[in-house]
């Protein structure tokens, strides 16, 4: 069955084993999401990226596993498991029916749109004591999430210098254009110049097992708070380690960097103040400037790619060249600091 047959059939509210009077479908550059009146289905893409590989049925169900393991520790039950897609004697498509199996999905509970810190950002519905658990949920997360071999290395002087040399490299193109030239080098200097003069700083992290393997994306788009409190970091990464594993102050570095961009620079303190205190680890003082530089400066770039693809049309493209000039002058602001 290929992907366009798939997709439609999954697009069937009697596709589900469930009675729901509507599908909707949403898409990421790796992902079909699928949601019903209660349940949300991800089907992951047959795609190779490099740093993600799903083009096999038996890498799509290994990652799907992965996805439910990596989140269960932030998500509870979220996260329900990961549903086959059958294709029965009929040729019908049906989630966790009978027949050969055609695909994986990772399952979980629909909760509400309006829920999503993002939203609750705007609408100010985001107060101390929602910080407050969010911290203490990451501190236990990282207590407990895997250090050591296979994970250090991510979070080496060498490493953290190979990626932000890379980040440099893929954001010339805007450099003089939507990044005025002097800025761009001003902060190239300040960032090559912290990493040589804290060089013993790096190792001590590495050695005091603060590199761990974290979440990898927590930032307010991917954190669910209910009236009731209840509180879920969700869309932990699962495809590659260089990306989710990394010093815990990287981890939180990102969501203090976006609470800032949205203008909730107090709420952005406070947290990092909750985590260091939940955590025991004051050594993220040192970095905090610095790994909030690096998550700002994504940011900017992953938006800037958009400026030179072709599949964009011009409307976004304006929205993204906006933000890239937003996210650098934030990551132009830490690096000042430095």
């Amino acid at each position: 069955m290929d992907v366009d047959e798939l997709v439609s059939a999954l697009k069937k509210p009697d596709s589900y084993d469930e009675n729901t009077s509507s599908v909707t479908m949403v898409q990421t550059h790796i992902s079909f999401v699928f949601l019903t009146d209660r349940f949300v289905y991800k089907v992951k893409k047959p795609v190779d990226f490099g740093f993600l590989d799903y083009t096999t049925l038996d890498k799509r169900k290994h990652y799907c596993e992965e996805e439910i393991r990596l989140n269960r520790p932030l998500c509870g039950d979220m996260y329900v498991g990961v549903s086959t897609v059958n294709l029965n004697a009929k040729g019908e498509v049906k989630i966790d029916g009978d027949g050969a199996v055609v695909e994986y999905a990772v399952k979980m509970r629909r909760l509400p749109d309006d829920a999503i810190m993002t939203e609750l950002l705007k609408n100010k519905k985001v107060g101390k004591k929602h910080l407050k658990t969010i911290a203490q949920l990451l501190a236990e997360f990282h207590k407990n999430a895997k250090t050591g071999a296979g994970v250090d290395e991510c979070g080496t002087l060498e490493q953290i210098h190979e990626n932000w040399v890379q980040n440099f490299e893929q954001t010339k193109p805007h450099r003089g254009s939507l990044i005025p030239a002097e800025k761009f080098d001003y902060v190239e200097k300040k960032i090559l110049a912290f990493m040589e003069k804290n060089k013993d700083l790096f190792n001590e992290r590495v050695q005091n097992h603060r590199i761990r393997q974290c979440h990898g994306d927590v930032h307010s788009g991917n954190i669910f708070i209910l009236q009731n409190g209840e509180t879920y970091i969700f869309d932990a990464i699962e495809f590659f380690k260089g990306f989710s594993c990394c010093d815990v102050a990287s981890e939180i570095a990102f969501l203090a960097m976006d609470l800032e961009f949205q203008g909730e620079k107090e709420l952005s303190d406070y947290f990092v103040k909750e985590y260091i205190g939940f955590g025991g680890d004051g050594g993220v003082k040192g970095l905090l400037d610095f790994y909030r530089c690096y998550r700002a400066y994504v940011r900017a770039k992953v938006i800037g790619f958009k400026v030179f693809d072709t599949d964009v049309g011009l409307e976004e493209k304006n929205e993204s060249k906006t933000l890239v000039k937003e996210y650098f002058g934030l990551a132009h602001s830490y690096a000042s600091r430095l």
